[in-house]
């Protein structure tokens, strides 16, 4: 595809969302920016969450990823799908039952003041990194079809992706997003289902030779248990699944915040349920499109690039396939990652002004004034944190994802899990120091663990350490309840 072809694809494609975000946004207030006004239907909200929870970093990183790994991601994948049932029968009822509008109210009210704000500044460090990284991956692919082509800077990429972000949701928050994702989680299955016909169909197969040819492949393994020392071992990634799973939805406002729109609990519940089930077979798809691009390049004789993230854009859009197969990556690119960076940036501005800068209790007009400013002031540090990524990145983009993950998330899943299991009051002015302290801890762990495990090496799974560090800091810097 040629820049203009991709300039006329992404303003078409903004067109729409514009138009569904103005009419789902009409006559919204602060409580309907914030939590939807609660009236969400379970059902549409299942839908939307499905494109909130496939980014462009699963779009693009995982059908490159089954090269070097397979499809062990599934066994990640079964993990979320584990996780996903645990926050639906246990941090759903809680957090309705406390009627919270940030889930890190629950730390004050539980913990207290200092442990509130460190939940809260971790999740805007842990949101803020992880949707950066999210959204470089768009703009790397920008710079390569349409900025770089026509001589325009990295800067101008970032600046326009991150205001496209701001513009169609600083009006009605949440409200505005859950139909949004729901038109882009249409774009995105539709996309990928057709990229997965017409790459199949480019090597003339039908859907029984393709499966039996994706059967085939090596890249099609699924499970490992052979070497506990291989990133890809199956407990590993399962039990790191359950826990990113927990620590990135459960006990993250961006993804709370619209299951927590929905009427009541039971149909929060059922919300996460179901698109948990989806969620699967969405990943297996983009697994099974990972094998096809790298068959096709084979049969093809087109050169792997270097790297993974960089084959399905290579392919979609080089002029193989009919020019349809380029506007639906396109389009399924965009869809998948303006979901997550629009969800993102409401909810970074929800903590910002609920949690940090304390605005509960103001007037309507008061907390409105306060929102649009925070709001307009976490789009500009996104897109400085994006630029400075941009000229730092040297991963592939998933792993990137979820290594940060493990440090940021870590602590705030420390913290909850202290305070729903133990029943213990804690040294709260303290709690600041324990979790900086445990991501600090492993570092050094992850730094020297070959050396001092005899060759073990971390996984995602260093998320659960970070997280027990927190938990025994908070142990140590503990009384007994004497109102239990």
């Amino acid at each position: 595809m040629d820049s203009i072809s991709v300039l006329i694809t992404v303003a078409i494609y903004f067109v729409l969302l514009f138009t569904v975000s103005h009419v789902a946004g009409r006559k919204s207030d602060n409580q309907g920016f914030f939590v939807g006004n609660r009236k969400s239907s379970w059902l549409v909200v299942a839908f939307a969450m499905i494109g909130s929870s496939i980014s462009g970093v699963t779009f693009v990183s995982v059908p490159g990823m089954v090269r070097a790994g397979s499809f062990s991601y599934l066994q990640m994948v079964l993990g979320f799908v584990a996780g996903q049932f645990l926050i639906a029968y246990v941090l759903v009822p809680l957090f309705y039952r406390m009627n919270l509008v940030s889930i890190y109210g629950y730390l004050e009210s539980r913990l207290g003041i200092s442990s509130h704000k460190t939940g809260a500044w971790f999740f805007f460090i842990s949101k803020m990194l992880g949707v950066s990284v999210r959204l470089f991956l768009v703009c790397l692919t920008l710079q390569l079809l349409v900025f770089g082509p026509l001589g325009w800077p990295f800067l101008l990429n970032v600046v326009c992706t991150v205001a496209l972000v701001w513009l169609y949701t600083f009006r009605s928050g949440v409200k505005s997003l859950i139909w949004t994702d729901s038109l882009k989680t249409f774009c995105l299955v539709v996309s990928v289902a057709l990229c997965i016909y017409y790459i199949a169909s480019g090597m003339n197969m039908g859907l029984g030779s393709m499966l039996s040819a994706i059967g085939d492949s090596d890249m099609s393994r699924l499970f490992f248990f052979d070497d506990v020392n291989d990133k890809r071992f199956f407990f590993k990634q399962f039990f790191a699944g359950i826990f990113t799973m927990i620590a990135m939805t459960g006990l993250d406002q961006d993804m709370m915040q619209r299951n927590l729109s929905c009427r009541n609990p039971k149909d929060s519940q059922k919300n996460m349920i179901t698109s948990a089930i989806f969620q699967f077979f969405i990943n297996l798809l983009f697994l099974m499109l990972g094998v096809l691009l790298y068959l096709y390049a084979t049969d093809r004789s087109i050169e792997i690039p270097e790297k993974s993230d960089e084959l399905f854009p290579l392919i979609a859009t080089g002029g193989y396939f009919p020019a349809v197969v380029g506007v639906l990556f396109i389009i399924g690119l965009f869809s998948s990652a303006y979901s997550t960076a629009g969800s993102a940036l409401t909810a970074l501005t929800t903590s910002f002004t609920i949690d940090i800068l304390g605005a509960e209790g103001r007037t309507e007009e008061d907390v409105r004034k306060i929102r649009k400013r925070v709001h307009a002031g976490m789009a500009a540090v996104m897109g400085i944190v994006i630029y400075v990524f941009g000229l730092l990145n040297n991963t592939s983009v998933i792993d990137a994802v979820y290594t940060l993950a493990s440090y940021t998330y870590g602590p705030i899943l420390g913290m909850f899990a202290f305070g729903i299991f133990m029943k213990r009051r804690v040294k709260d002015r303290l709690i600041p120091f324990v979790a900086v302290l445990s991501p600090v801890i492993c570092y050094i762990l992850q730094s020297n663990s070959e050396q001092w495990f005899g060759g073990y090496k971390f996984s995602y799974e260093l998320l659960i350490l970070n997280a027990l560090f927190t938990f025994a800091g908070m142990l140590i810097f503990s009384t007994k309840d004497k109102t239990s």
